[in-house]
């Protein structure tokens, strides 16, 4: 379980003696000879959000399939919303909103219709499911397109659909899987706005998303995944005050002098250096006291052409490159 309590921002809550919405222990999950989620576990009180980080492969999907109902663990246990995903899933679907990856609402149906066929599903009247309906569309930006074909819509409007369905029910526990992909900033900022609303009523948001502000700016606790394994835990404060506060990044001429930028600001460095080979840029965090013309100096000295050198404060890109591996398309664990 978490050494921190997650922090909690529903207007009637605390961080302690607060609802659970998420409970997880110990949840795996193997296919075959390899493991794609190892020993996952979760305290996710009502009220609060939750982020899961990781490449591509980590695990998030597998984590979020599992807690949705839609696939079973090969070890462990997990509640949501107060019921066993396993031994009562009909409970858990009930109580949670869903968007995946890749949007599933009706090419063949208005956006109007496929709220209200969610709606209906969710054992809504006609009449309330209609009104739910296009409140979301407002809400959304989609009024003028809700009686056109889905089919019709682009791929943001599609991804703004799946998310109003997903809404739908006013969720208890609510699963976003990349739920921004394809959004514009101001559709991603309006979607922002809602989520935020929804967990001041008290929704818990389970959330997995590659945009790194996005979970900076909603996340009360991060969890981030590696290979199937939590690597770290903690709000988006610490963990960034964990790698370090202040951080320098050093554009070199050419990328075989990463290493050696990297070796001759060492002394000054309190962790791992980070590499942008594309970019020339070599990332580390800084001691306490360290001043730039120190950082400066110690590159002249060792004859490193530096074209730039910039001081700033450390961002969850740079937890997210320090914590996880350095390759994108990380293997799951094979079982030992």
């Amino acid at each position: 379980m978490y050494d921190e309590a997650v922090q909690h921002t529903n207007k009637a809550g605390s961080r302690t003696g607060a609802a659970t919405g998420v409970v997880a222990e110990g949840l795996s999950k193997q296919f075959g000879d390899l493991w794609a989620l190892r020993g996952l576990d979760l305290a996710v009180p009502a009220g609060t959000v939750l982020g899961l980080l990781g490449h591509n492969g980590a695990g998030k999907t597998t984590a979020i399939r599992i807690l949705t109902t839609l696939s079973q663990p090969t070890e462990g246990r997990a509640t949501v919303a107060g019921h066993d995903v396993v031994h009562h899933p009909a409970e858990v679907r009930s109580r949670i909103g869903v968007a995946n990856q890749q949007a599933t609402v009706d090419g063949l149906m208005s956006g109007r219709l496929n709220l209200e066929m969610v709606g209906r599903l969710h054992g809504m009247s006609t009449r309330d499911a209609r009104r739910r309906g296009d409140e979301l569309l407002e809400q959304l930006d989609l009024v003028d397109a809700g009686t056109k074909l889905v089919k019709s819509y682009s791929g943001g409007m599609r991804r703004r659909l799946d998310l109003a369905a997903a809404l739908m029910a006013r969720p208890e526990v609510l699963f976003l899987d990349e739920p921004t992909t394809g959004l514009d900033p101001r559709s991603r900022g309006d979607l922002w706005a809602i989520l935020r609303d929804r967990v001041r009523d008290g929704t818990t948001l389970i959330l997995t998303t590659q945009y790194l502000e996005e979970a900076d700016r909603l996340a009360d606790d991060i969890v981030v995944l590696d290979h199937g394994r939590t690597v770290a835990h903690g709000t988006p404060a610490e963990l960034k005050s964990r790698i370090g506060d202040d951080r320098v990044d050093i554009t070199v001429r050419q990328a075989d002098d990463l290493v050696a930028a990297a070796g001759a600001i060492s002394a000054y460095a309190s962790n791992d250096p980070t590499f942008d080979v594309d970019l020339r840029v070599v990332s580390a965090p800084v001691r306490d006291g360290v001043r730039l013309i120190d950082i400066v100096r110690a590159l002249d000295e060792a004859g490193i052409d530096a074209l730039d050198i910039d001081r700033r404060q450390a961002t969850l890109d740079d937890v997210f490159l320090t914590l996880t591996s350095s390759h994108h398309a990380a293997q799951p664990e094979a079982v030992s």
